[in-house]
């Protein structure tokens, strides 16, 4: 596969690309991540992640405007509305509270260009968590820090191992990237 431009810091998405030995360089652009409030949910993910990938896109020389680039944004829905990152401890622990012992959404928005081509799409996984208790929360956010993590929680660490009850579908997606259908889509830039 060609080498890729990642419009993406998140060591999660560097790590998938990784395992999927797809070459890669990071390339990130401070993006302004709001979006409409009359924007359906499902829209904001790939909104978001398609103002990544035109930020970076307006930086590159003009060899790295040959090169696709793939930007990806990860948010939590429960009950209709995101949940974006929390902005401290207390945050984090009221997130984790209102997660527990219910379903949510994750949806990853990917955006992958190449010149003026765009393809871009998203990616829903639905997760259930059991019950948590408060000492269970707090540990986690203690031992943790999830402050950079949409929802506060990251399935492949402690709290994904004891505290989720269910996964529908792509698991690789609510870590932030689901890297299989992202492959089968670089695919069509490189055939």
């Amino acid at each position: 596969m060609n080498r890729i431009i990642l419009a993406s810091q998140s060591p999660r998405r560097k790590q998938l690309l990784e395992w999927a030995e797809i070459p890669f360089d990071i390339i990130i652009q401070p993006t302004d991540e709001s979006f409409p409030a009359t924007m359906p949910v499902d829209d904001v993910p790939v909104h978001i992640a398609l103002h990544k990938a035109k930020a970076v896109q307006e930086i590159l020389n003009d060899e790295q405007k040959q090169m696709t680039i793939l930007a990806a944004d990860t948010i939590v829905v429960l009950d209709n509305s995101v949940i974006g990152k929390p902005k401290d401890k207390e945050d984090a622990i009221n997130i984790l509270t209102a997660l527990s012992g219910h379903e949510h959404k994750v949806i990853t928005g990917v955006v992958i260009v190449q010149g003026d081509s765009i393809i871009s799409f998203a990616d829903t996984t639905t997760v259930l968590f059991h019950t948590l208790t408060p000492t269970q929360i707090e540990f986690y956010v203690d031992k943790y820090k999830p402050y950079d993590k949409a929802g506060a929680y990251a399935i492949q660490e402690w709290i994904g191992v004891v505290g989720i009850k269910k996964v529908e579908g792509d698991f690789y997606n609510v870590m932030g990237l689901p890297v299989s259908r992202v492959v089968q889509e670089l695919n069509k830039f490189n055939s």
